[in-house]
């Protein structure tokens, strides 16, 4: 049975059990593989989080032109959607170029590292970690006002307070499935994808033939007031007031949005079947089409239909389109439906891409020694768990702060994303300028145009953003990019060190050790720690106890004194002070003062429950050990010994003697099993006082 003590195997701990229930048996490294992808496939595994964007990037476009411009917004949503749609073009040709250039994960981490270094990396770095960080809290509340959409346009059910919760479960679903080891590569994620363009594109098809015909409806005056609503400014007043431009720059670092999950395609180029490069590149033009496509056919949508967004994310102007678009029959409703499943799933599905790209990315920036190493290793199932675990718990906070608000979260998105597009770019530009390939010179311009293009949209987003929000991205990026590099000095430091051993390291210097064991009192844990202090047969072998309180003191010397096991001295050494690591460093720096003497301390370690053991009991092993590692010529050794199953097996063995002989007050009281004594040890259970 499961947690049954086996002869020779020790049993397995409660922690764990509970871990294989919820994850499922453990995966072997050799379960490791890489799944090669076709285009068709890959174009629907890594496409969702910027084919998905499309879905409230006109909406954030309108949040911003509405309030000022009035109706005239609707207009002018089309010229800012025509310069982001410019943009896609420009960053989708440097991004061919990157894919044929770059075949290994990490984008533009990897672009920045090969032509700037691994400093200068960390820039990509921290712009990547927070795309991810906020993709997830995007294109789960994305996900959920599509939701929320759907049961108020057709049951005029408003979820309120509860879409935040249904939110914060389903990052904690995806979280969930990732720790269980659900693959990018499972081509069940493909499915969203192409149900989305399906959707999508046929709520665009039929609204624009339906626009053709002249029999396209639109929100009435009435519609654009209802309440929730943006406010709708006075027609032409925002404008004529010299905001125009001001207004059209929020409108586009809003629509900018619409790009985000471009560089999806470049972060996963290995997955590719080869040739790799061209086909990752073919994928990334349909890709970027498709985006593109959506985007233009949303945006004309609203234009045409003054579909309006509401303070609240829902309804979102794309489910408004849709009921417009397909009306209120038996099919229309059907059809309303399904675009807002469709939609839902692949902004839900976007969200999990980046339980994927966090951790392999972290990963990276990890094995470069920027980031804490245990971020490089697998978990129970093959995933990197702690990457998994950080994005989560993250995300939440993201998610409670802005109370789940799409519009409040896109205030954080655009400078992680495009301060990403930047790196990749300018990286590409500075490779191709040191060679002498063909098309030299067009490479290099098209590459520092995207790169000038996204470093605008950077400048631009935090000027117009910054009381929304992006102040907070200003200044946590520079912060998280310092802490990068004082995480490498720090591993460099180690590694100096640790790397500067005299080349006698392995021969030993001094012919006589001497084994100090710690003791606090005398029970099992320091019996054991005995036992094992006699396998190393030492010169010469004491116990020491440190005199915090000499009533303690006293009744520990008349316990070791009557016990008839206790063959090793007890020293009690005087702490006035109570200075407990300072007085055990002094006696191990005067007991190896002489020259040839190398000191062992044997530290006895009762480890309990996690929680009940730091509630209940000081810890202070670790603290001594870590005192007397400055010493030469000093080690400490920590012997640990499971209290909590030790309290199981006397329990049990209680329950077979009561069983046995009878009333469990009969029983002889418990006792400490002998110690053996070494030739070496003078056999006089004295103790002393130093």
């Amino acid at each position: 049975m499961e947690g049954e003590r086996v002869p020779g195997r020790v049993p397995e701990r409660f922690g764990y059990r509970v871990k294989r229930l919820l994850l499922g048996p453990p995966l072997v490294t050799a379960q490791l593989r890489d799944e090669k992808l076709s285009n068709p496939a890959a174009l629907g595994v890594l496409s969702p989080d910027c084919i998905s964007s499309s879905a409230y990037g006109t909406e954030q476009m309108l949040a911003q032109l509405i309030p000022v411009a009035g109706v005239a917004g609707f207009a002018l949503v089309m010229p800012v959607t025509g310069v982001i749609l410019a943009l896609l073009v420009l960053l989708t040709l440097s991004y061919r170029d990157v894919v044929m250039t770059y075949t290994r994960a990490g984008g533009s981490y990897v672009v920045a590292r090969e032509n700037f270094g691994p400093r200068v990396a960390q820039v990509a770095a921290v712009a990547l970690l927070i795309d991810y960080v906020v993709t997830v809290a995007v294109q789960a509340a994305a996900g959920t006002d599509a939701v929320a959409s759907m049961l108020q346009l057709l049951f005029h059910t408003d979820l309120g307070a509860d879409k935040l919760w249904l939110t914060l479960s389903v990052v904690c679903l995806l979280c969930y499935g990732n720790l269980r080891g659900i693959r990018e590569a499972g081509r069940a994620f493909s499915v969203p994808t192409y149900l989305f363009v399906l959707a999508a594109g046929l709520t665009v098809v039929v609204g624009l033939v339906r626009l053709a015909a002249g029999t396209l409806p639109r929100l009435t005056d009435a519609d654009l007031h209802a309440a929730g609503a943006v406010p709708v400014g006075a027609p032409g007043e925002g404008l004529l007031m010299g905001a125009s431009l001001f207004v059209l720059m929020r409108a586009f670092a809003n629509g900018g949005s619409s790009l985000t999950g471009l560089e999806a395609i470049s972060n996963g180029v290995g997955a590719f079947r080869k040739p790799q490069g061209v086909n990752a590149r073919r994928t990334l033009v349909v890709m970027s089409a498709t985006l593109g496509t959506l985007v233009l056919g949303i945006s004309t949508l609203a234009w045409q239909t003054h579909a309006i967004p509401y303070t609240s994310g829902s309804p979102t102007v794309l489910a408004q389109e849709a009921h417009l678009v397909f009306g209120q029959s038996g099919f229309g409703q059907a059809m309303f439906t399904l675009v807002q499943v469709a939609t839902a799933l692949i902004l839900y599905t976007g969200a999990n891409t980046s339980f994927n790209g966090f951790p392999f990315l972290a990963s990276f920036v990890a094995d470069d020694a920027f980031l804490p190493r245990r971020l490089t290793l697998r978990g129970h199932r093959l995933a990197f768990s702690n990457g998994i675990l950080v994005l989560t718990a993250v995300s939440l906070g993201l998610l409670i702060v802005t109370r789940g608000n799409v519009t409040r979260l896109v205030s954080l998105y655009a400078i992680g994303v495009f301060t990403g597009f930047v790196m990749a770019t300018a990286g590409l530009a500075r490779y191709h300028w040191r060679r002498q390939d063909k098309h030299r010179t067009l490479k290099t311009a098209v590459n520092a145009a995207a790169a000038a293009a996204s470093a605008a949209v950077v400048v631009i987003f935090a000027v117009t953003k910054f009381t929304e929000g992006a102040w907070a991205v200003v200044v946590v990026f520079p912060i998280g990019v310092w802490a990068l590099i004082r995480t490498n000095e720090r591993y460099r430091a180690e590694s100096a060190a640790l790397n500067a051993a005299p080349a006698t390291a392995t021969t030993a210097t001094r012919s006589r050790n001497v084994v100090l064991i710690l003791v606090d009192r005398l029970d099992l844990a320091v019996i054991t720690t005995l036992r094992y202090a006699h396998t190393l047969r030492p010169a010469h072998l004491r116990a020491v106890h440190v005199a915090l309180d000499t009533t303690h003191a006293e009744h520990l010397r008349r316990t070791w004194a009557a016990h008839r096991a206790a063959d090793v001295p007890l020293d009690l050494v005087d702490c006035p002070d109570r200075r407990l690591h300072r007085a055990i460093a002094d006696l191990a720096s005067r007991v190896s003062a002489d020259g040839r003497t190398e000191v062992t301390l044997l530290i006895p370690r009762r480890a309990y429950g996690p929680i009940v053991g730091r509630l209940l009991h000081a810890r202070s092993g670790d603290a001594i050990a870590h005192a007397v590692s400055r010493l030469p010529h000093v080690a400490a050794t920590i012997v640990p010994f499971d209290v909590s199953a030790a309290i199981r097996e006397h329990q049990r063995q209680g329950h077979s003697r009561a069983q046995g002989r009878g009333p469990t007050e009969d029983l002889p009281g418990p006792c400490v099993p002998p110690v053996k004594s070494s030739g070496d040890v003078p056999a006089a259970s004295t103790s002393r006082r130093t």
